[in-house]
């Protein structure tokens, strides 16, 4: 018989220019079971709507969540990337026009970073705005993608490309859901916690450290942890900055070259095992602007080394497709990115107030060779 624990942590993201002004981040272990009666309590006026996808339905949380609860469901399959594009999206706004649905509905997202990303994007554009609740099932959407408000599909030619800013009326966070994730999809998604610890708290990386045993047994209080530092790094950021004019840029680090690969992979690569080479990529970039000591990227790399992420691109990548990619990328202004590097470990780069920053063609032409297994 499981424990069943109550709700542990609860934290309020600020957002003014959102509708609520506020959303609360609920986490805990075990509490999936309970998340429902609580959505009903709290919008009893609202119909619900479930976007999740064929792996979480046959690990069983759908079935958690739900109980024997008919809800009407669009359940995304096959999961995983390949489906993160715009039919998918259209697909689920056809079924909630032919389940009689309107404004008076809130989309539950139950899933990973995938799902989550797909669900926001529908709630974002139907009947022109209706609530989402986060509910991540995956490392990579409890650290990052369930908080903030992203949301997007992939075009044919690069990530993320066709979005908006949507936040969630509310997230809720069971580690304990991470139990049925296979081992490569459990480590790639804590890349994103590494990334949150450089950019913002050294202490969060000495923990990741001196943890990660505990991490990667999945132990239950070890995951809280980690969910509440993701969480309050990532809230207070986004308060300061919703719409990334700025200092939001800050959580983009490594995904520059990150995304390029992924891209460029076919998404054969994993999005944490794209950004922990991308992660790299950024400390060669700092080390050829004299930002970096080389004690700091071998630090770097132990760390990722022992989530046993991938620190140098494939052979079969070509660079100009890279180069292409990277030219698409959200930050570009006359088709070249802008790049988020590090001061310390712990401490994003800000440079006349601005966080992301200006990189020579050259220099990454110059780390794109470096990168080559």
């Amino acid at each position: 018989m499981p424990v069943i624990v109550t709700i542990m942590h609860e934290l309020d993201v600020e957002i003014p220019e959102t509708p609520a002004g506020r959303y609360r981040i609920h986490i805990g272990r075990s509490i999936l079971d309970t998340v429902w009666a609580a959505l009903e309590a709290e919008y009893p006026k609202l119909k619900k709507f479930i976007v999740t996808d064929a792996d979480v339905v046959a690990a069983g949380h759908l079935r958690r969540l739900l109980g024997d609860v008919p809800v009407p469901a669009h359940i995304i399959d096959p999961p995983g990337e390949g489906s993160k594009h715009i039919g998918t999206v259209i697909a689920i706004v056809d079924a909630m026009e032919k389940a009689f649905l309107g404004r008076d509905t809130l989309i539950v997202a139950l899933g990973g970073g995938t799902v989550g990303d797909i669900a926001g994007f529908a709630a974002a554009i139907f009947k022109r705005g209706v609530n989402v609740v986060q509910i991540p099932t995956t490392t990579v959407a409890q650290a990052d993608s369930s908080v903030g408000g992203k949301t997007g599909v992939d075009s044919a030619i690069s990530k993320n490309a066709y979005g908006v800013f949507w936040q969630p009326a509310a997230v809720y966070i069971d580690v304990a859901a991470l139990a049925t994730l296979d081992d490569r999809q459990y480590r790639a998604g804590l890349v994103e916690s590494v990334k949150h610890a450089l950019i913002a708290d050294a202490k969060y990386f000495d923990y990741l450290e001196t943890h990660m045993p505990a991490i990667l047994a999945r132990d239950g209080a070890a995951l809280e942890h980690i969910a509440l530092k993701n969480c309050r790094i990532k809230a207070a950021v986004v308060e300061e900055d919703p719409t990334e004019k700025n200092r939001r840029r800050i959580l983009n680090f490594g995904h520059t070259i990150g995304h390029a690969v992924e891209s460029a992979s076919g998404f054969q690569l994993l999005h944490g095992e794209a950004v922990a080479i991308g992660i790299v990529a950024a400390e060669y970039i700092a080390q050829k602007m004299d930002m970096a000591a080389p004690q700091r990227l071998a630090r770097i790399e132990n760390l990722l080394s022992s989530l046993s992420m991938p620190l140098k691109i494939p052979r079969g990548l070509q660079k100009a497709a890279l180069i292409d990619i990277i030219k698409r990328d959200k930050k570009a202004v006359n088709q070249w990115p802008r790049f988020v590097l590090l001061e310390a470990i712990g401490r994003a780069y800000c440079r006349d107030g601005q966080w992301a920053h200006d990189v020579s063609p050259q220099i990454v032409d110059e780390t794109l060779d470096r990168l080559y297994a």
